[in-house]
């Protein structure tokens, strides 16, 4: 059975070119699961300068011609033999909204494009797509602009630094869903661990920045990954041990190798760490692919 049976897809329609829907609806036609697409809408503040008869008009004018759009979508899609049902709806707290379509529908996926932001704007407001990496519970597909709509190349990154059974556990779910979408996907499977020896010795051995320590670290965790990837049988033309900060040498990583999906960890985060945002955060505007956020 597919892991996946009813796909979330939320778009924005005033963005008619974007990536999302062919995503959605190649991942739906390899798993066979039904697809909702949900176009959300931003209340648009012009109206508000109108008569307020009018005003009514306008508004339904304004969703008629998303509906009519999305609904064109869809028959295209159902031709093909997809499950595709549709909405369109006014969203007067996006991020809220969201996330009450993911606990009423209880779909397995949550697609969204990823929305950029500038970082001037990202010190001052949390990114929606942030949000819903702190506070979705299913796991999050962030589309990127780049690969192919059906993955052809997964990465899963870990964490082989910490074997805390936290750490463990994301790992696995990491590795499990990064298996199960290549396998639904009939895509290539890697696995890959960015270490970042300075954080790792500084951690560990006091801020101690000598050459035999690092040479020891790095010898132990290579051996860290390897027993990693070996007790889930991952090949050995298929394991990547780079170093480097990890939102860089994924970047990297996926540039060089043309990868269509990292999967990765959401990992809670508190004060400076919460506010400055995580690894994964920080990905979604780094790399070309798109990213599942598990």
């Amino acid at each position: 059975m597919s892991q996946y049976q009813r796909l979330l897809l939320i778009i924005n329609p005033a963005l008619r070119h974007s990536p999302a829907i062919n995503h959605a609806a190649a991942l739906a036609k390899a798993s066979g699961a039904s697809l909702h697409i949900a176009a959300l809408v931003k209340p648009l503040e012009i109206l508000s300068l109108l008569d307020e008869g009018v005003q009514e008009k306008a508004r339904e004018s304004y969703l008629q011609d998303h509906r009519d759009w999305l609904k064109n979508q869809a028959t295209n899609l159902n031709a093909l033999g997809l499950k595709v049902t549709t909405e369109v709806m006014w969203a007067d707290d996006m991020k809220q909204d969201i996330l009450d379509h993911v606990t009423e529908m209880q779909p397995d996926l949550l697609i969204k494009e990823v929305q950029h932001e500038s970082a001037l704007k990202r010190a001052f407001f949390t990114p929606l797509d942030w949000h819903l990496l702190r506070h979705c519970p299913i796991p999050v597909y962030l589309v990127g602009g780049g690969g192919h709509a059906l993955p052809r190349k997964v990465v899963a990154a870990v964490d082989a630094s910490d074997t805390a059974p936290a750490d463990s556990e994301l790992n696995e779910r990491i590795i499990q869903q990064a298996t199960n979408l290549a396998l639904q996907c009939d895509a290539e499977l890697h696995l890959l661990y960015a270490c970042d020896l300075s954080g790792v010795y500084l951690a560990d051995m006091g801020g101690l920045a000598l050459p035999d320590i690092t040479k020891e670290l790095r010898t132990t965790e290579e051996q860290s990954f390897s027993k990693l990837a070996g007790r889930y049988g991952v090949p050995s033309d298929r394991r990547h041990f780079v170093l480097g900060h990890p939102v860089a040498a994924l970047s990297d990583f996926a540039n060089e190798q043309q990868v269509d999906v990292i999967v990765m960890g959401r990992v809670q985060y508190h004060g400076l760490e919460k506010l400055l945002g995580s690894t994964t955060e920080h990905i979604l505007y780094q790399v070309p692919c798109s990213v599942l956020a598990v």
